[in-house]
């Protein structure tokens, strides 16, 4: 009699493709996903004396330096919004989109033991450092709210909330899809060149001066806005300000460019992850 034909949940292969994951094999190990993310939440606090009040100490610490420095002593101007909700709600947008950049562009570089010894789909990793950094801004999101909450009960602001409030959501999707999507690419390059981890670092702490976190985009005089105008995280921080405290300048073009870049930039940089993954392990 014939043998009769097995089937396979999945096959394992040396094979590599463009596509290198399905939704069935991600939902497979969503276990190891969050335990991955619970991992590295309790890492980075082990061992402290503060433990998880970092995560809001160190924005506040953040936000006293430039409250003196660009506030009092450069005298930048915040427009009609108080120094502190504006520098604060600019840090944490920020520290969302570094934080998951540079977190996931060492996907190769941290992990590469366990990449050669285990069989997963390696994009659970920037996955879970993403979702980890989110968590994160959960937790800082919550004291911004507060500190809203603070200057509308004692400090006369008028209630911020309007309609515009609905599109916060969206800016925050496109701000992590920019950060995973940048972080999955130069995780490839990093992984076969160690400078341009280097070079990783020192680009964002620059990129941070051509984004509106520390002065609002209309305060910039218009022959140089457009410098700042083609970074494609510029509509997303004026939007985050605009839908929680009212005081922003965007147009629906402007967001529309930068979801285009969210887009493409993510989808390219999952493809080129699925593709070198694997081959990569031999060189790391």
């Amino acid at each position: 009699m014939p043998e009769s034909k097995k089937t396979w949940d999945w096959e394992i292969t040396s094979k590599t493709s463009y596509w290198g994951w399905s939704g069935t094999e991600l939902w497979a190990y969503r276990h190891l996903l969050g335990s991955l993310v619970r991992r590295d939440f309790l890492l980075n606090y082990q061992q402290t004396v503060l433990g998880p009040i970092w995560i809001l100490l160190q924005p506040l610490m953040t936000l006293a330096t430039y409250v003196v420095v660009f506030g009092k002593l450069v005298g930048v101007s915040t427009g009609s919004l108080p120094p502190v909700l504006f520098y604060f709600s600019g840090i944490v947008l920020w520290n969302f989109f570094s934080d998951s950049f540079s977190g996931t562009s060492n996907t190769f570089r941290d992990n590469a033991q366990v990449f050669s010894k285990v069989y997963f789909p390696r994009i659970i990793v920037p996955m879970a450092v993403t979702s980890t950094q989110f968590l994160r801004f959960l937790i800082q999101f919550a004291m911004l709210l507060l500190l809203i909450g603070y200057y509308w009960a004692f400090r006369d602001l008028p209630v911020p909330f309007s309609v515009t409030t609905l599109a916060f959501p969206f800016a925050i999707v496109c701000i992590g899809g920019i950060g995973l999507g940048l972080g999955l690419f130069f995780s490839v390059i990093t992984a076969k060149y160690r400078d341009i981890g280097g070079f990783v670092s020192l680009g964002i702490r620059l990129l941070m001066y051509v984004t509106p976190v520390i002065y609002p985009l209309k305060s910039l005089p218009e022959n140089l806005r457009w410098i700042v105008e083609l970074n494609p995280l510029t509509p997303l921080f004026e939007l985050g300000r605009l839908s929680l405290l009212g005081e922003g300048t965007v147009t629906p073009v402007q967001l529309l460019y930068s979801l285009t870049f969210m887009i493409v930039i993510l989808s390219g940089a999952m493809l080129v992850f699925n593709k070198q993954g694997d081959k990569l392990i031999d060189v790391v």
